[in-house]
């Protein structure tokens, strides 16, 4: 078994190595890739010095799995290429989510959908992820017709360029701007490119891959997410209205029994999810659970998760993981 890492030296690159080891993830040789400037650095895997190695020396190693986290278009230039020599591709970024031929994976909503002849497969936008990841139980139990989603986003999903930004406002030092204006002590409502019918891509990410990963066009989905400065993980407040009515008890009692799920609502001693303390874990933090009493059916909910962890890196490894225990089973 050989899994290569693409784009090992960025923030989720990082962030896969910590949970390939955390979740002792098992294979024979362990390729670190990255771009050519970035070939020849030396970097440690469980003790281990490893030499980074370009992506066509890793195309010419024929690993048996690839996890992408190098941006879209690196992604659609050598996905391709790591694919035809049989390499099974898990991508981080949005250059295959809404392709038809390629499928969005959250491994505990639909991993069963990937057969032997899926050799590109998506991973959803952090957002996305946390979000389903918390209403599958819900919405297997009651139908969703209809969701909205306000998120409070940390800045370290812009990256480390981002982080640095803000940690320089914070200590009054000159720096690069990543964001068009200061994120420190600031709020922006404004994540990606907006598009022509004024909202975000990354509002327009959250409305398209719910409706994808749920395999239902008919799903009403209107999102607002906007960038806070924070950097443990994403916060999303969620109304979401049901098809039938329910027990909030039930709610409770079918999130809690969900794997990778954790509640957290006991408002009356200060217990909900926060960034904070979801930082580096790789479940999906639920709480502040109530009935909207403006209108039937409907649930508001917080869903907080790391988005570096299961908004990108474990969810990609969750999903070779499943591969492997296919492949086992075979």
């Amino acid at each position: 078994m050989k899994i290569a890492v693409v784009g090992a030296t960025g923030l989720v690159g990082g962030e896969i190595l910590e949970v390939l080891e955390d979740r002792n993830v098992q294979f024979e040789e362990l390729l670190l890739v990255a771009s050519e400037r970035s070939a020849g650095k030396i970097m440690t895997f469980k003790g281990v010095e490893y030499t980074v190695i370009t992506l066509q020396d890793a195309v010419d190693q024929a690993p048996d799995f690839a996890i992408f986290s190098a941006g879209g278009s690196t992604s659609l230039e050598w996905a391709p290429k790591f694919a035809n020599v049989g390499t099974t591709v898990v991508d981080n970024s949005s250059a295959w989510r809404m392709s038809p031929d390629h499928k969005l994976i959250v491994p505990e909503i639909n991993a069963v959908e990937i057969t032997s002849e899926d050799k590109i497969i998506a991973n959803p936008n952090c957002s996305t992820i946390q979000m389903v990841a918390a209403l599958q139980p819900l919405r297997k139990r009651y139908g969703i017709k209809r969701i909205v989603v306000s998120t409070y986003q940390s800045v370290t999903g812009s990256g480390k360029g981002a982080v640095d930004q803000m940690m320089n406002e914070r200590d009054n030092q000159e720096g690069d701007m990543v964001y068009p204006h200061k994120i420190d002590m600031n709020v922006l409502p404004h994540i990606d490119v907006f598009q022509d019918n004024g909202y975000t891509k990354e509002e327009m990410k959250m409305i398209n891959e719910t409706k994808k990963i749920f395999n239902d066009q008919n799903i009403a989905v209107t999102a607002t997410t906007v960038r806070i400065p924070t950097i443990g993980g994403h916060s999303e407040a969620v109304n979401v209205e049901f098809q039938e009515d329910f027990d909030l008890n039930e709610v409770r009692s079918l999130l809690e029994a969900e794997e990778g799920i954790i509640v957290q609502d006991d408002p009356a001693n200060n217990v909900y999810p926060m960034p904070l303390t979801a930082h580096k874990k790789d479940e999906v933090f639920v709480g502040r659970l109530r009935r909207d009493e403006s209108q039937p059916n409907t649930l508001n909910m917080w869903i907080v998760a790391d988005n570096l962890r299961k908004g990108a890196a474990t969810n990609a490894v969750q999903i070779v993981q499943y591969l492997q225990s296919q492949m086992t089973e075979a």
